[in-house]
């Protein structure tokens, strides 16, 4: 790649890497193995009204805010997207994704199918969007064994179980709308998979800025 007979790296937009899944494939935990291995990937720690689970922090696993936090930061339009996920609220923050693709980080978005595909709505009509985001979907080896996970936490109620299940069957549903498909049988191999991922789409030129760079062939 050379500019002006000087070789240099063309600047580049980062990657919005946006992972999804039904409660029980292991998205988060995928998600966190990726952080802890890739210290430079910048991660979308999005606002929530839910209560912090055990070992949750404020600030590096979500923001945790009121209802009436959640809803000013709503009226300021301070949301790429947000949505109602089992009676709570979740949202990505606008600054956690523009402010670092524009200077070429890479983003990791660990975010619902709903608020997937409103952002995957969104990049039909926004250009950056359309160019920087990718998307993952995670999925469990099958519907059985997302049950056992589901219940091996021994976290919730009956009930919240029967709702999480529900949930999962209409998003197993919504694995053909994205780019890529990963099943989450063993997880140093998904995480592993992802990790390549991430490397193969370094090398697509479509985040190439506009800079007069050309390829010499």
């Amino acid at each position: 790649v050379k500019n002006m007979g000087k070789t240099k790296k063309p600047p580049r937009l980062g990657i919005a890497l946006i992972v999804s899944g039904p409660s029980g494939a292991g998205k988060s935990t995928v998600c966190s193995e990726l952080r802890r291995i890739k210290k430079d990937l910048h991660f979308s720690v999005s606002c929530t009204t839910r209560e912090p689970r055990p070992g949750e922090k404020h600030g590096y696993d979500y923001y945790y805010i009121t209802h009436s936090e959640f809803r000013e930061k709503i009226r300021k339009r301070k949301f790429l997207e947000y949505a109602n996920v089992h009676g709570e609220f979740y949202g990505t923050l606008r600054s956690e994704v523009f402010d670092y693709v524009m200077d070429g980080a890479d983003v990791l978005l660990d975010i619902d199918v709903q608020g997937a595909m409103k952002i995957r709505k969104k990049a039909e009509t926004n250009k950056i969007l359309s160019v920087v985001t990718e998307f993952v979907f995670i999925g469990p080896p099958s519907f059985n064994e997302l049950e056992r996970r589901l219940r091996s936490r021994n976290t919730e109620s009956e009930t919240a179980i029967q709702r999480r299940l529900n949930n999962a069957k209409k998003e197993l549903d919504a694995w053909d709308k994205y780019d890529y498909l990963l099943i989450n049988k063993e997880l140093g191999k998904t995480v592993d998979d992802l990790y390549h991922l991430l490397d193969i789409l370094h090398k697509s030129t479509k985040r190439l800025k506009d800079s007069g760079f050309y390829i010499q062939i």
